[in-house]
């Protein structure tokens, strides 16, 4: 893999029954190109539940048992609902490259998540690459950043 960082990013996957196939073939890609891959299913078209993926990927970032996470469901939009309930979480749904970078770059987004219809793997790959490669920006982006860590703080309940 061209353009990704030499940082290996410990990366959780999950996905529900729409993003299953997606998220395999991430996952090999992933693995090859040397990043610890922790997949948390689910693993057949077996219809389940998207909150129950979303939220499990997210709590592995809170606990700080990955630094990353990429989410697939058909839309992403259900992951991305489900992901950014959890403290700490940025979750970002994106359908390009330039997003994905924006996500990182302006939002410092930890949580990739994709529509797995309409996506093609190749598509696919690039954008994670892109995602992985950018870094956050900082500066003007800080200040917003640190306004919603402030927000969760002041109101999230353990």
């Amino acid at each position: 893999m061209t353009g990704i960082s030499r940082n290996r990013f410990r990366i959780v996957l999950a996905a529900d029954h729409g993003g299953v196939e997606l998220k395999e073939a991430l996952a090999g890609f992933l693995s090859r190109a040397g990043y610890p891959v922790r997949d948390l299913g689910t693993g057949t078209a077996d219809p389940v539940d998207y909150p129950d993926y979303g939220f499990a990927a997210a709590m592995e970032l809170r606990r700080g048992e990955a630094d990353r996470a990429v989410l697939l469901c058909k839309s992403g939009i259900g992951m991305a609902i489900a992901a950014n309930k959890v403290l700490g979480v940025r979750a970002a749904l994106v359908s390009s490259v330039q997003e994905a970078e924006l996500s990182r770059r302006h939002n410092d987004a930890n949580v990739l998540v994709l529509p797995a219809v309409g996506t093609a793997a190749e598509e696919a790959f690039r954008i994670v690459e892109a995602w992985l490669a950018a870094p956050f920006d900082g500066g003007r982006h800080s200040r917003r950043i640190d306004k919603i860590r402030r927000f969760e703080t002041d109101h999230w309940k353990e």
